[in-house]
């Protein structure tokens, strides 16, 4: 008798399931190919080493999952697009927008981290400004080619026949604000992250108008580690939790909030004008301190605008703007004297740092540290143990920024050791010197 047929029968299923297993299974990989552009909101070689808001996202993801990553960097958005689809990298990672049209070509686009609005951006005193889509009919209008901001435009051009543009391939988002700056163009679009930080470098820069939609940004992943999505998931759930994502935004993103047109104009005028006089003398106190002499520089910046005889109405007086008895503490004889006052600043603001605690950060200790300078330990203490009793976290400047202003509230500061202090200060000082800074160290 012929039992072929009936051994068939009972081994079919398992077949079936030994086959189904294989064609599920997959290699994980041990090294992450990591698709980029080259700018201030993904990735960029900073003073020591790299940065920018994806690479510590993706660094922080690597470590969750034990990986390796290799960073390859892309021209344009439409170079991105295209090397995902050939499988030439495992994840593009460069603030690209989720959109329907990038879904329905079959980008397989992760969990959002940030979201953002599209921005028309175009020139101060470089004619009439736009307020609506409608006013774009005959302007200079160019945009990155397969970006987000071409897609809005054909959908806009739907109501708005008349409406017409230039996508460029060859141009990213941080070059066409360039053209806009130098009158070579009218108008660009732009997110507004990405406007934040460049209309810092480019102070004529004016946002026209903001889409009211906004737009998720998130990573797009190949077809060879889709298999990753739920470790992203993961992941993304607990940087939200512990406070590692907030504080990834608020170190590139934080300090931008606050855009001041006149006063921006006016810096980078005095850094042609100004600084080349105490350049020198705040590198002298960097070498002494260890802290770097463009924060010296940024924060004298914003005590005084490089006025060595500056005054203010409390009494605080020259480049680093030292009280008395502040200036006495350091070994300050002449608060009038620049070279003086910037070496006693400097030494002023190593010993707050050395009074931080070290549960701290480093780069947090720094922001505690210059707002003890301005507004006085005592207030940065009260203020940590009133972030304590609210729940929020004490070592984070993400949280003790928001703690900070209610100490000028009654029912918070009759409590506190130190009571009454203007909380907003520090905070605004705190994000001011952290543009100027990075205003410096990205000109000079």
């Amino acid at each position: 008798m012929n039992l072929w047929p009936f051994k068939f029968y009972y081994l079919l299923p398992i077949l079936i399931f030994v086959l189904l297993i294989s064609c599920s299974t997959h290699t994980e990989k041990t090294e992450l190919i990591v698709l980029t552009r080259n700018a201030p909101t993904t990735w960029y070689e900073g003073r020591d080493a790299y940065e920018g808001p994806e690479y510590d996202l993706i660094n922080s993801f690597a470590t969750y999952k034990k990986l390796r990553v290799r960073y390859v960097a892309k021209d344009s958005i439409n170079d991105l697009l295209t090397s995902i689809k050939k499988g030439e990298g495992d994840i593009v990672a460069a603030g690209l927008s989720r959109t329907n049209l990038r879904l329905a070509k079959g980008f397989n686009f992760g969990p959002a981290y940030q979201h953002v609005q599209q921005q028309v951006v175009c020139r101060r005193n470089n004619g009439e400004i736009p307020r609506e889509p409608d006013d774009l009919i005959g302007m200079r209008l160019m945009v990155a080619s397969q970006s987000s901001y071409e897609e809005e435009l054909r959908k806009l051009k739907d109501d708005l026949p008349e409406l017409e543009w230039v996508s460029h391939a060859e141009y990213d988002t941080e070059q066409l604000l360039q053209m806009v700056w130098q009158r070579e163009i009218d108008c660009t679009i732009a997110d507004s992250n990405i406007v934040s930080i460049n209309r810092r470098y480019y102070p004529e820069l004016i946002v026209a108008f903001t889409f009211e939609e906004s737009q998720p940004l998130a990573w797009i992943l190949s077809d060879d580690v889709r298999y990753l999505q739920n470790d992203i998931k993961k992941w993304l759930s607990l940087i939200k939790s512990n406070g590692e994502l907030s504080i990834i935004m608020d170190r590139y993103f934080g300090h931008v909030t606050v855009f001041d047109y006149v006063d921006m104009r006016k810096f980078k005028r005095r850094i042609v004008k100004r600084l080349p006089k105490f350049k020198k003398h705040f590198k002298k106190a960097a070498l002494e301190t260890g802290i770097s002499w463009e924060l010296l520089a940024a924060q004298a910046y914003q005590e005084s605008h490089w006025n060595p005889r500056a005054k203010s109405p409390t009494g605080v007086r020259g480049m680093m703007m030292l009280t008395l008895n502040t200036a006495k503490s350091v070994g300050v004889t002449n608060r009038l004297d620049p070279v003086q006052s910037i070496k006693g600043g400097a030494k002023y603001i190593q010993r707050m740092l050395k009074r931080i605690p070290s549960t701290v950060n480093e780069q947090d200790r720094l922001w505690f540290a210059l707002a003890a300078y301005n507004v006085g330990y005592g207030h940065v203490k009260d203020a940590r143990e009133l972030a304590r009793s609210l729940g929020k976290n004490p070592d984070l400047w993400v949280d003790l920024k928001t703690v900070l202003p209610l100490l000028s509230q009654k029912k918070y500061y009759k409590n506190l050791k130190y009571g009454y202090a203007r909380g907003t200060e520090p905070v605004r000082y705190v994000q001011r010197i952290r543009n100027y800074r990075q205003v410096l160290e990205s000109t000079l």
